[in-house]
């Protein structure tokens, strides 16, 4: 498998990362697999480290409802709860993309999501050097930012009050991306914040908008 890297002066270029970032759009882009992904409107899921046990078991059924309804899922995939999700998604047919915070030369994708890049449905995305292999809490925040700014909207499971996650979704907001979350008591800094709940009856809207 190639790696792909875009200019930022190429038409395959994502557009949304020239509006929403400006100046600090990446110079560019690298991929591994199905460019034609980018093209679709994909859902940003985010969480912090640290999950409560209530939030996590509704991130399973919205997990397992964003896979059967087939919308596509943009991530990192690199806290304990992210990774849960990816493993759901990646047992269904929907495109997803996955974003490390490295670079993509010798990386070594599970089997699940090597098979996926074969299959044209997942893409692996790095707006880092081939040759930077080394993940930092650095990187990952830039990571995230790209992410935000790529996906169409975004789902935050849980965001630790005061913590980065919790600052990247006031800067999706301040983007006017919107914002979903889980309808739980635990999630309370983020419906304050402005994030409204999801439900699995709105997947079906996300699908017929991609």
């Amino acid at each position: 498998m190639n790696i792909e890297r875009l200019h930022i002066s190429d038409t395959a270029y994502p557009v949304e990362l020239r509006e929403r970032l400006g100046e600090h759009a990446p110079e560019h882009v690298f991929l591994l697999g199905n460019p034609e992904l980018l093209q679709y409107d994909s859902l940003g899921l985010f969480c912090s480290t640290k999950c409560p046990g209530n939030v996590i078991l509704k991130t399973y059924d919205l997990a397992r409802a964003l896979r059967d309804a087939r919308v596509p899922v943009i991530g990192g995939f690199h806290t304990p709860m992210e990774k849960e999700c990816l493993a759901v998604l990646l047992r269904g047919p929907q495109p997803v993309i996955v974003c490390p915070a490295r670079g993509l030369e010798g990386v070594r994708p599970v089997t699940e999501v090597r098979d996926g890049i074969r299959a044209g449905r997942v893409l692996l995305v790095s707006i880092f050097a081939p040759k930077q292999r080394r993940a930092t809490a650095a990187l990952a925040d830039q990571r995230n930012r790209f992410v935000a700014a790529l996906a169409s909207r975004s789902f935050v499971s849980h965001a630790a009050p005061g913590g980065k996650t919790e600052a990247l979704c006031r800067e999706m907001i301040a983007m006017g991306k919107t914002l979903f979350t889980v309808d739980a008591p635990e999630n309370a800094n983020l419906l304050t914040l402005g994030a409204k709940p999801l439900v699995i009856e709105d997947l079906r809207v996300f699908k017929e908008s991609t």
